[in-house]
């Protein structure tokens, strides 16, 4: 199989890391999470000009056409750069809006969002229902005035940056999908583990717009989700890449009995077993993107990611772990870029699904399939 992008994808995954190396230094990116914000509109806008809000969104609507392996090398640049700006769950909510919504509202939403003008999110897990997609009790209601959605969920990444949410609830069809306006529902924000913003979102008797016509979205959901933990998996290539570049700069530098402790042997076989587990889990990473764009049904699509993930988040644990621990005491600190991408890796093993969670759901399908 061959794992290299072709020569458009590597161009945009250099353009992506070169803009990131030039205008989101650690520090740049220490004085956009501690900002009110918490993200930066001008980083927003800058990733929309280099085609990133377009590239996944079809040509009819103003977009690339592309996939999530044409979004694995920029995924990745983020991933080293530790990017906060909320691009991917734009990106989540869209691709719902594009497989569920109606015409008209594919041409009211995704325009905007491949031109960076419009900022959405998916508002979908909610407390107590750990990994479940189906665990939704969010309810719709269809009223004289139209549809209303009573209920909360929990910790939705981008939600306070995002204009529009689409909401996952309860209705008369099954789980349905529905289009809220961000500024109707009432948002309790927080800073995540991994620095980055999301809100708790409470809807009470909150006006919402349906995709297309409330039709079941289980299918939509889990879809989105797959491509949602591809784009993920990518993303923590990125950041195990980081980790084990400072890493090995570091122990190149650091002496220890006037000699660079990367001159002991037991530290250059962890290192070592850190790069073979980055080399693991890109090649996984790019197995789950392929199969999210050219699986031939979703059970094969849902096996591939599941694989990764498990992967991945092993992968991520060790790396983001040894990155800390050969480091030192240093390797906590603050200061240190290191260390927030310990935080950044520890939150991406658990995210859309931890090891334990995609190894239960493998095995189902795997029992499925014979």
């Amino acid at each position: 199989m061959n794992f290299d992008y072709n020569e458009e994808q590597q161009l945009l995954a250099d353009s992506v890391r070169r803009y990131l190396a030039k205008d989101y230094g650690f520090e740049a990116r220490r004085r956009i999470v501690g900002s009110a914000e918490g993200w930066s509109e001008e980083v927003w806008r800058q990733l929309a000009a280099l085609g990133l809000t377009a590239l996944p969104i079809p040509a009819e609507y103003g977009g690339f056409g592309g996939g999530a392996v044409d979004l694995m090398g920029p995924m990745e640049a983020m991933g080293e750069a530790l990017v906060v700006e909320p691009l991917a769950a734009t990106l989540v909510a869209a691709r719902l809006v594009e497989h569920a919504g109606s015409e008209a509202q594919k041409r009211a939403i995704l325009p905007a969002v491949a031109e960076g003008r419009l900022r959405l999110a998916f508002a979908h897990a909610e407390r107590g229902a750990r990994y479940g997609l189906a665990r939704v009790s969010t309810r719709a209601f269809r009223t004289a005035a139209g549809w209303t959605l009573t209920g909360a969920k929990a910790v939705v990444v981008g939600a306070p940056a995002a204009a529009k949410l689409v909401v996952s609830a309860k209705g008369a069809e099954g789980l349905e999908l529905f289009v809220v306006e961000t500024a109707a529902a009432r948002l309790v924000p927080q800073l995540t583990l991994d620095e980055r913003r999301a809100a708790d979102v409470y809807f009470e008797e909150t006006a919402a717009e349906p995709l297309a016509g409330g039709s079941d979205a289980t299918a939509a959901i889990e879809e989105a989700t797959d491509f949602a933990t591809a784009l993920l998996c990518s993303e923590a290539v990125g950041a195990m890449k980081y980790a084990c570049e400072a890493t090995l700069e570091y122990l190149k530098t650091r002496k220890q009995f006037g000699v660079p402790i990367g001159s002991f042997q037991a530290l250059q076989h962890r290192m070592v077993d850190m790069f073979v587990s980055c080399e693991q889990a890109r090649s996984m990473a790019c197995l789950a993107a392929s199969k999210v764009d050219r699986a031939q049904d979703a059970r094969e699509r849902a096996r591939a990611v599941s694989a990764a993930k498990i992967r991945i988040a092993d992968a991520a644990r060790h790396v983001s772990q040894e990155a800390v621990q050969l480091h030192g005491g240093m390797g906590m600190t603050e200061e240190l870029k290191v260390s927030h991408t310990f935080r950044r890796l520890t939150v991406i093993a658990r995210e859309h699904g931890d090891a334990d969670h995609h190894l239960a759901r493998f095995a189902a399908l795997d029992e499925v399939r014979r």
